[in-house]
């Protein structure tokens, strides 16, 4: 086998147990310590020494069902606010990135500049910002609102949001803070830049109050794959984080996307697309099947039918039974496009059951799901990365730590083999580990519409 010279990058994407909705429940699980922040920084920093490039941090503003069965069998009740959890992690890390989720839907853009700004000064230049506009009325209930804006809104919002964020990050040239204790100058006027922006959506007069970070701008991650989501994508994000089942549908996914970056005058290597693995490790076949349908044993049956109608964004499944099957019509949600359409097509063209749907999204929710050996594993991943669907993964592992101990012993080393790692781990910020440029400062003086 021919060595590759394609360099993969990935991702963690941390959940505390594990990704499996019933990862907590498996006798390998610390529960009880979903808060434990020791328990967060014995992963990250198993991580960073590790090959990964950055820890992916997932968020919603609140808990997002009122389905009290479900929801009380669930560890997705308890998390941190991730720039929290991300900025004290910052300290006791070396390289690895720390991507953090903040919503366009409810926030303002002067305070997301900010955070993500001075997370990127504590981490000597390791941040990164998950663009997601919220997909949950629950969210929308937490935040003044009856309910979510329609998605074409919310992508508009967000469309401005990135925006603005952007402008507020060139607010200060790199050696704008001169502190010279001669003169009594503690930063040089000309080189400070007052954004101005009046919009749809927003009116930010900057400056931003910290100057400008070590990235110039922190990464810009993305998880939207519907029309809008892509749209957002192609002109303003760097890595693109989607769930993929298939090679054909994730071959197609990657050369639309990269094609559209055309329109922002954006070339291929300005975007990094990156699906989602939940990859289940064993040393034989079987034992990665054992560990597998352990997992699945336990689920428990008040979770399933409620978590699948919330992953296909609040669908009525009720007067349902695990033996039927989804309606042939099904309204679209208002939620995540992208994954109901994927789920539901799932379903379709596998004419799956309420519970065989149960089973195989329980897991991976919609992700590519590889059940096998570290060979097994590193052929599905290499074939993806030399067919153009993929320029990296995100992994989704399913019980946590022991997951990771099986992805670094096994999976890591026969990816080097393959030469799609480097021998030695990446070093710089997060944007030179992942070969992108840093920003230059471009900002007008004064913009008065979005920018």
């Amino acid at each position: 086998m021919l060595k590759s010279t394609r360099h993969i990058k990935l991702g963690l994407f941390l959940v505390i147990d594990g990704l499996h909705e019933a990862a907590w429940r498996h006798p390998e699980a610390t529960s009880g310590q979903g808060m434990a922040f020791r328990r967060y920084l014995d992963i990250v920093t198993t991580a960073d020494r590790n090959f990964f490039d950055f820890v992916f941090l997932a968020d919603s503003l609140g808990i997002t069902s009122d389905n009290i069965p479900m929801i009380s069998r669930s560890a997705r009740t308890e998390c941190y606010d991730p720039i929290v959890l991300l900025s004290a992690l910052a300290p006791f890390t070396k390289g690895i990135g720390l991507v953090g989720t903040a919503s366009t839907s409810y926030n303002d853009p002067y305070q997301v500049a900010r955070r993500f700004a001075s997370l990127d000064h504590l981490s000597d230049g390791r941040a990164a910002w998950n663009v997601v506009t919220s997909a949950s009325r629950f969210e929308a209930q937490n935040l003044s609102s009856d309910d979510l804006p329609p998605h074409e809104a919310r992508y508009r919002r967000a469309r401005e949001f990135v925006s603005v964020v952007k402008g507020l990050w060139d607010s200060w040239d790199d050696d704008a803070f001169v502190r010279d204790k001669a003169s009594g100058l503690y930063f040089e006027p000309s080189k400070m830049h007052v954004l101005g922006h009046r919009g749809e959506f927003f009116s930010v007069r900057g400056p931003l109050s910290i100057p400008r970070s070590p990235q110039g701008h922190p990464v810009i991650v993305q998880a939207g794959s519907s029309e809008d989501g892509q749209d957002l994508a192609a002109a303003s994000a760097e890595v693109v984080f989607t769930a993929q089942q298939n090679l054909a549908d994730a071959r197609d996914f990657y050369a639309k996307l990269k094609a559209r970056l055309q329109r922002y005058d954006r070339s291929e290597d300005e975007l990094i697309i990156m699906p989602g693995i939940f990859p289940v490790i064993g040393r034989t076949q079987r034992e990665a099947e054992n560990r597998f349908e352990s997992l699945q044993s336990l689920l428990h049956p008040e979770v399933g039918i409620p978590f699948i109608s919330r992953i296909l964004g609040g669908v009525d499944l009720s007067g349902l039974t695990l033996d039927d099957r989804l309606p042939s019509v099904i309204d679209e949600t208002n939620s995540s496009k992208s994954r109901q359409k994927l789920l539901v097509e799932s379903a379709s063209r596998e004419s799956l059951t309420i519970g065989q749907m149960i089973l195989r999204f329980a897991g991976a929710r919609g992700h590519l799901q590889v059940v096998g050996t570290a060979t097994t594993i590193a052929d599905c991943i290499e074939e993806w990365i030399s067919a153009r669907a993929a320029d990296g993964f995100n992994v989704m592992l399913p019980l946590l730590p022991g997951s990771m101990n099986e992805f670094n012993d096994l999976v890591i080393p026969e990816l080097q083999r393959r030469g799609l790692l480097p021998s030695a781990i990446r070093a710089g910020t997060l944007r030179e580990r992942l070969g992108l440029q840093r920003f230059p400062r471009s900002v007008p003086l004064l913009c008065r519409s979005s920018c």
